[in-house]
């Protein structure tokens, strides 16, 4: 009998040394396969110059680690989201169901956040959004899966409104694009902007992609405003700053803008022309601190051009995943502890400190008052003023 329960102890701890060894074996296995992150951003269309920057800056932030994290080789598999939601829920699919990715980062259109937010969450694929600014992504349609490095609508434009009110005008007329980020956005503009005794004088929103703006000039002209605070982004932009500058508006009304429209892309379409316009943003060319200072300088060295906002938010969208995956030593079977990871997880930007809230899953990050301005040859953006450490309210 006792020979019996010796053989049956000896049969258990053989199994449980197998299945010991079987799971050292399945996460060295693992440990071995790449991470594969799913990168869905417009690269057609009129926002495909924005996919093209956030994709360099993150390429350029996984070159600075060689493309490593928590000791595992880092795949990138990019596809167009087409400036279209449904497009964006469809290549998301894609992703998770058939390419098996570990991870989803990019999302230029809010609508296209919130289109994919229901899929994800079900799934529980965490979700790093670098660009998509609508305020409710991380207030009312948050999910502990989706995180957000880039900045909300009110985030970015609330602080502007008592700048503007204080030292640029207090007439100014409201130009936003007819979507949930540019009606957001001048929200939080006319909030801040009213408190401060700002009158916006008009408020008027245009279609996505319009190619004709002179009746919108014809209105501004006619609204006799101190200045324009304009939510435009990609070819609006730079349509709406040419078409601005022809009828000569610029001579006498100031343009207080979102970040979006002084882009640096938007820039190089239109030139010295749009020097002196001020605008509101997370990252300014002249920040002096050696993050910057270093992202600059390989940005410029490899792509031999000048960096913008949009490139800056790719290459700390890669940052906070590779902080986190670092964290978690690269082992991701435990979705919980690398939801954590990114919930605490803190990087030096080119943009200053920024840090995750784990309240509400958006970045707490500085924002900043710049004016255009030509810099050693290169036409950029200025700091005028620190607006202060900003944190979405979440509500």
């Amino acid at each position: 009998m006792a020979t019996i329960r010796r053989r049956q102890l000896i049969k258990a701890g053989l199994g449980l040394a197998g299945l010991a060894a079987s799971s050292r074996f399945s996460f060295s296995l693992a440990q071995q396969e790449p991470i594969r992150i799913g990168v869905v951003l417009s690269y057609s269309g009129p926002y495909a110059r924005l996919g093209q920057e956030i994709t360099r800056g993150m390429e350029l932030y996984l070159e600075k680690v060689g493309y490593q994290a928590g000791g595992r080789r880092i795949q990138l598999l990019k596809e167009d989201e087409e400036a279209d939601p449904a497009v964006a829920v469809r290549k998301v699919r894609k992703l998770v169901e058939q390419d098996r990715v570990n991870l989803l980062s990019g999302i230029i259109l809010s609508s296209s956040a919130y289109g994919i937010r229901d899929y994800v969450h079900e799934r529980q694929i965490p979700l790093v959004i670098a660009n998509a600014a609508a305020n409710g992504i991380t207030r009312e349609r948050r999910s502990p899966y989706i995180f957000r490095t880039s900045i909300s609508a009110w985030q970015q434009h609330y602080p502007m409104g008592p700048w503007v009110a204080r030292n640029v005008g207090k007439k100014v007329f409201l130009l936003a694009l007819d979507y949930a980020f540019g009606k957001e956005a001048t929200a939080a503009f006319k909030e801040g902007f009213l408190q401060a005794g700002g009158e916006p004088v008009a408020e008027l929103y245009t279609p996505l992609g319009s190619t004709d703006y002179s009746a919108v000039i014809s209105r501004i002209a006619a609204a006799r405003p101190e200045a324009v605070h304009a939510v435009l982004s990609g070819s609006d932009a730079v349509i709406f700053l040419r078409q601005f500058i022809q009828f000569g508006l610029n001579r006498s009304i100031q343009l207080a803008v979102s970040g979006e429209v002084t882009d640096e892309n938007v820039l190089e379409a239109i030139g010295d022309a749009a020097l002196g316009a001020r605008s509101a943003d997370h990252w300014v060319y002249t920040l002096n601190n050696s993050a910057n200072r270093e992202f600059i300088r390989a940005y410029r060295q490899k792509f031999n051009a000048v960096p913008n906002h949009f490139a800056v938010r790719g290459y700390d969208a890669m940052q906070f995943i590779v902080d986190a995956i670092n964290t978690v030593q690269g082992d991701l079977s435990n979705r919980q502890r690398l939801l954590g990871a990114i919930e605490s997880a803190k990087i030096i930007s080119p943009r200053g400190f920024v840090q995750m809230d784990p309240e509400t899953n958006n970045v707490t990050q500085h924002v900043y008052a710049r004016e255009v301005a030509r810099i050693d040859g290169v036409l950029t953006n200025r700091l005028l003023a620190d607006l202060g450490t900003i944190r979405d309210p979440g509500k």
